[in-house]
């Protein structure tokens, strides 16, 4: 069944009762990435998508801080530049995740609130990741699920996810390190480092266990098995992005999200 904004019970372990768009992988600034998710949101809410997981790739690499954070606190501004990095930030909370072209995986899900009804937010965490962590077992991947946003191996952490809540409907994007030279986090995010501002959420400090320690799948291999993952377990239907909903996406990258006014805001 499709479910608009009618606010319909579904039960939290029955996902494969909603009727799935799946949008693969396309290559996107990070500011449009963050633009998009908040015009598919938009449309879901208002019934004109269905419940919708969207996949990304990444055009540039890109530090990507939470709703809830200062820049100053969390990103070592100067390295980033000398080493290529932009940064934006998201709708959701969260501490920052550092994205690569080819190496990093991001997926958006945009739903409505009733499929996780019943559920506290930490627990709607681990059932929007559940397949997730399914399809990384299916590749021989040691992963399960740390509370409250965490997949992990017994190295360390293989993705985090964020979420957004609007009008009872969920915005749950998952960031998964396929390949990562660990040493770059410190360098980039000022985890462990004396505070700057007194405003922000901090990122917490924790071992990275990317993707491709346990599986020789390169990034776009692997991007290809989640979403084929997903299509089979929940009969997902294959669909793309509209003009309408790319040039309504750039234009908030225009009035917002690649604005310093955006970027740099202090929460």
């Amino acid at each position: 069944m499709r479910i608009g904004n009618t606010g319909r019970a579904v039960p939290a372990d029955h996902l494969t009762n909603l009727d799935w768009d799946l949008i693969p992988g396309a290559p996107h600034s990070a500011h449009m990435h963050m633009a998009l998710d908040e015009v598919l949101l938009g449309l879901v809410i208002d019934g004109v998508r269905g419940p919708t997981i969207r996949f990304w790739e990444w055009a540039e690499s890109a530090l990507v801080i939470g709703s809830h954070q200062s820049v100053s606190n969390e990103v070592d501004v100067l390295a980033a530049r000398r080493l290529g990095f932009s940064v934006t930030r998201r709708m959701s909370g969260g501490g920052t995740m550092l994205c690569e072209p080819g190496r990093t995986i991001t997926y958006s899900m945009y739903l409505p609130g009733s499929a996780v009804e019943g559920l506290s937010f930490r627990q709607s965490y681990a059932a929007l990741d559940a397949w997730a962590v399914r399809a990384f077992k299916a590749l021989g991947v040691p992963a399960s699920y740390r509370e409250i946003n965490d997949i992990i191996s017994p190295r360390g952490k293989i993705a985090g996810a964020a979420q957004a809540r609007r009008r009872g409907f969920v915005l749950h994007h998952t960031t998964i390190a396929h390949s990562m030279e660990v040493e770059l986090l410190p360098r980039l995010i000022r985890i462990g480092r004396d505070r700057v501002s007194e405003r922000g959420v901090r990122s917490a400090e924790k071992p990275v266990s990317p993707l491709s320690w346990f599986t020789p799948l390169s990034c776009e291999e692997t991007t290809k098995h989640l979403e084929s993952f997903f299509a089979q377990e929940f009969r997902a239907h294959t669909s793309g992005l509209s003009n309408d909903e790319v040039a309504a996406a750039r234009v908030l990258v225009a009035e917002k999200y690649g604005t310093p006014a955006w970027v740099n805001r202090l929460p």
